[in-house]
């Protein structure tokens, strides 16, 4: 159809969508999007999980044309998983001028960095931080998670243990931390209501490298069962020395624990360790084209917070586009009212800012860093 030939009404049509882009391609911006973690220290494993994660649905949706028009940019911050580093990267951010977060990791550094971003109006959504207290015991308008948490989590465990295990005598260890010792207490209340008697409940020295002192009350004590709320190397260094000593006990522990640095501490210890870590999205059909998308980027997507992390920006980015605002406090809005379809499922947060459901899988370990779906 030549020019002459438009309708008036089409002509109309036609400088109307124009003018739309064109004011569309103006007021489209540059979204700096941080991602906060431990991207050095002993758990950076854990960071380098969340990077791929985000970095991966970044670049996906800006290929895509961004959200709303509006592209990302992926700003890295290193909060080591110490809570006064964490404290100064959310300032940081804030200086920044940076209006959404990714991250913190370690529930002990994201808790007070995001009383930063709260009182900031920042959106942060966590991939990995299960601790209750994050939402619980303050009214939280722009914090959120893409994972269960602890009172989902240990509930999951203790279920196994008493249903599947049933052991005579358990101890049950933590790192004196906010998530360690937080999945730890709600293990030990779920055993007891069960009559399983925690003969040890005690906490260890994160950072330490000889634990014989509590490898030996658990001999002295005759424990067939150990659960361990904390991260692998603390987790690895258990294993190892228990088995040295001559503890025959099955060991378990959450998310934190699941990594296979966890083998490279213990050896062949680490063999029938069990294990809670969300579903395996990255064996899921539907996520088949995602998987890829991340191995040529030479990424693994095999890990408990890869697709809980891309599903955080993928939530971000929507909500953008639903609420046709960059404004945070409109995008913290439109998550609390609206679902999102995402590789970990489909999401709807409570007013609280947690997932309304999320289930956590229990997995026997292997010596070779595998994992399998525990009987």
């Amino acid at each position: 159809m030549t020019l002459s030939r438009l309708t008036s009404t089409a002509m109309a049509a036609v400088l109307a969508t124009a003018g739309l882009a064109a004011f569309t391609s103006a007021n489209a911006e540059t979204i700096k999007i941080a991602i906060a973690g431990p991207m050095s220290g002993s758990v950076a494993q854990y960071g380098d999980m969340v990077k791929a994660g985000a970095l991966t649905a970044i670049e996906q949706i800006n290929a895509a044309g961004g959200a709303n028009g509006n592209k990302f940019e992926a700003v890295m911050m290193d909060d080591a998983c110490e809570p006064k580093q964490a404290v100064a990267v959310a300032n940081k951010i804030v200086s920044q001028g940076i209006h959404y977060v990714i991250g913190h990791v370690c529930s002990g550094s994201t808790i007070p960095a995001s009383d930063i971003y709260e009182n900031e109006g920042i959106v942060m959504v966590t991939p990995s931080a299960t601790a209750p207290q994050l939402t619980e015991t303050k009214k939280r308008n722009f914090i959120f998670r893409t994972i269960g948490r602890d009172d989902q989590q240990g509930p999951a465990a203790a279920q196994y243990i008493i249903g599947k295990v049933k052991p005579k005598k358990v101890a049950v260890l933590h790192d004196k931390q906010s998530y360690g010792q937080g999945i730890a207490s709600s293990v030990k209340k779920d055993l007891e209501a069960a009559k399983i008697p925690v003969a040890v409940f005690e906490g260890i020295n994160a950072g330490d490298s000889d634990y014989s002192a509590v490898i030996t009350k658990l001999k002295s004590q005759g424990v067939d069962f150990v659960y361990f709320g904390g991260y692998h190397p603390e987790m690895g260094l258990l294993l190892r020395q228990a088995r040295e000593q001559g503890v025959k006990a099955t060991f378990m522990g959450p998310e934190g624990v699941g990594n296979k640095d966890v083998t490279a501490i213990a050896g062949p210890a680490s063999e029938g360790m069990l294990v809670t870590l969300p579903a395996d999205f990255s064996a899921d059909p539907a996520n088949a084209a995602l998987v890829k998308a991340f191995a040529d980027k030479k990424r693994d997507a095999n890990g408990p917070f890869q697709m809980p992390a891309y599903a955080a920006v993928k939530i971000i980015g929507d909500a953008i586009a639903g609420a046709k605002s960059t404004d945070p406090t409109k995008v913290a809005t439109y998550m609390h009212k609206n679902a999102f379809t995402t590789p970990i499922g489909k999401v709807e947060y409570d007013a609280k800012g947690d997932l309304k459901s999320f289930k956590f899988v229990v997995y026997t370990w292997h010596k070779d860093a595998t994992k399998t779906a525990a009987n």
